[in-house]
């Protein structure tokens, strides 16, 4: 059970694995106000820099759930960098389904709605980890202008569009699940920029180190239509967004 090479290779000097940059992600966990000692459950947590960084920054305690060996390792080397391996710990897992075994303050899923098949399932699964009163976290995408064709849905691999709305609708959705939004932060076409762009340079790098490899000719092509397709449609067309929920 793990990701594949190739997320891992085109992220692989990424902290933040989603359009929220570090910058963002550090204003997100400042607005919550969290007390010290809040306890977190990231789903999908990538890298870990949510937990890493509000452990350090907030006093939070946490765990974080990922599918992938690679990203872990990054995590648990992250804890260690900033002195917080004693307040989070990572496990390898599939975060469908996963409850903690205690509820927590905060339950999040920044970017990674699959693991409940969209916003509505995965709101279901947080709740399940959740002490009452406590906070949801959650990243989805959204439209930022109507996409005009289907080459723009494809130019912002957006695989699962027939559930992106406008943010506006978005927000409706989360309310008609009998939550309040009690804080949000966008992307904007910067974080975009910042997400995106570091991908190609990680690509070319792979590519001029590994000229031979099986995953190379897959990564050639991608090269050819990256950044046309990012500055064409996904940085003009798709918003993205982390969003704290709080139920009724």
């Amino acid at each position: 059970m793990d990701l594949p090479r190739q997320f891992t290779i085109r992220e692989s000097s990424h902290r933040v694995r989603n359009p929220i940059d570090e910058a963002k992600l550090a204003t997100f966990g400042a607005a919550l106000r969290l007390p010290p000692g809040s306890s977190v459950l990231d789903l999908a947590c990538g890298s870990g820099e949510l937990l890493c960084t509000w452990a350090r920054d907030h006093g939070c305690t946490g765990l974080g759930v990922d599918i992938s060996t690679v990203f872990l390792a990054s995590a648990r080397a992250r804890a260690e960098e900033l002195g917080v391996a004693s307040q989070v710990s990572f496990v390898h897992a599939d975060a469908r389904g996963y409850v903690a075994s205690a509820p927590v303050d905060v339950a999040a899923c920044v970017g990674a709605t699959w693991i409940g098949d969209g916003v509505e399932g995965t709101v279901s699964l947080l709740r399940q980890s959740l002490r009452p009163g406590g906070v949801m976290v959650v990243g989805e995408p959204y439209w930022r202008l109507p996409p005009p064709d289907q080459a723009t849905i494809e130019g912002c691999d957006a695989l699962h569009s027939e559930t992106f709305t406008s943010l506006p609708e978005l927000v409706e959705r989360f309310g008609a699940l009998g939550c309040d939004v009690v804080e949000m932060v966008l992307a904007d076409q910067d974080s975009w920029d910042r997400f995106e762009g570091p991908k190609w340079l990680n690509l070319r790098r792979f590519l001029d180190a590994n000229p031979d490899d099986d995953l190379a000719d897959e990564f050639r092509a991608e090269l050819r239509t990256a950044a046309l397709n990012h500055v064409r449609y996904r940085r003009e067309y798709l918003g993205w967004g982390v969003f704290a929920l709080m139920d009724r």
